[in-house]
């Protein structure tokens, strides 16, 4: 049985667009350049068309991955949850102990995470760690950089 993704709603819509998108107006650009490289002549020394072709694996390897990611989707319900604990979908305000500095993440699922933007997935170390926790709970992480000590400060969706 194949493992099951959790996604928020805007996830699940990012992904559902994203595969539009590939299976569209991707897929007609890429035939288009396929075309126009076949029409170079010999295909043995034609580096457009290798690159076309692999731009083609590229973009069918992503399609079959969002579509077994939708097909093993798991929607999560934000507006039935709680801001007691954290979970995906909880936007949470911490502190690291640390640096004494105050950093925002997002939980979301692992095809979501997007460290640069505060989202992180609830399968990572920190998401992890956070993972049920209340206001005021500390906890400690183990990342590459060591032990990082987190309090979180507040919860919200």
């Amino acid at each position: 049985m194949a493992k099951q993704v959790m996604l928020t709603a805007e996830g699940l819509r990012q992904l559902e667009e994203e595969l539009d998108y590939l299976k569209g107006e991707r897929r007609k650009e890429i035939a288009e350049k396929i075309k126009i490289a076949r029409s170079y002549g010999d295909l043995s020394e034609n580096s457009e068309y290798d690159d076309a072709k692999n731009e083609q694996a590229i973009v069918e390897a992503r399609i079959v991955t969002i579509e077994a990611t939708l097909k093993n989707a798991v929607l999560h319900d934000e507006g039935n949850t709680s801001i007691e604990h954290v979970h995906i979908g909880s936007v949470v305000r911490v502190e690291n102990l640390r640096s004494n500095k105050e950093v925002v993440y997002k939980i979301v699922g692992s095809m979501e995470a997007n460290p640069m933007e505060g989202r992180i997935s609830d399968e990572s170390p920190i998401g992890t760690a956070l993972a049920g926790r209340s206001v005021g709970d500390v906890v400690e992480v183990e990342v590459p950089a060591g032990t990082l000590g987190l309090k979180i400060l507040e919860i919200s969706r």
